[in-house]
């Protein structure tokens, strides 16, 4: 098991029953997946498409979860929530965060 403060690939472990192979090809998928997750986030809150938004936050959500990313998950989960009612004030900083959460885990990914 890796993890630092931001993941924990335990949760990877019991997804994927253990199978290497598997768990190598999730990791792949996510570390692609991060950039989009990142320049989507941001464009949605700039061009106030606050459906857009939510539903990015919703998916993203549910990839980093699987990550074991805890915290980064309740900020999303948070951020979902307020652009259902379009608050863009608190989203701003939630999303620094979680921009600064997803790219610490996605260089660490990447040097795995």
């Amino acid at each position: 098991m890796i993890d630092n403060k931001h993941y924990d690939l335990s949760e990877l472990d019991r997804f994927s029953f253990g199978d290497e192979e598997f768990k190598k090809e999730l990791i792949g998928i996510f570390t692609e997946q991060l950039p989009e997750f990142m320049g989507s986030l941001n464009l949605y809150l700039e061009k106030e498409e606050w459906e857009n938004l939510a539903r990015e936050a919703h998916t993203a959500k549910s990839s980093v979860l699987i990550f074991g990313m805890h915290n980064t998950g309740k900020k999303l989960k948070e951020i979902q929530t307020l652009a259902e009612i379009k608050n863009s004030t608190d989203i701003q900083q939630l999303l620094k965060e979680v921009i600064s959460d997803l790219k610490e885990v996605l260089e660490h990914l990447k040097s795995l």
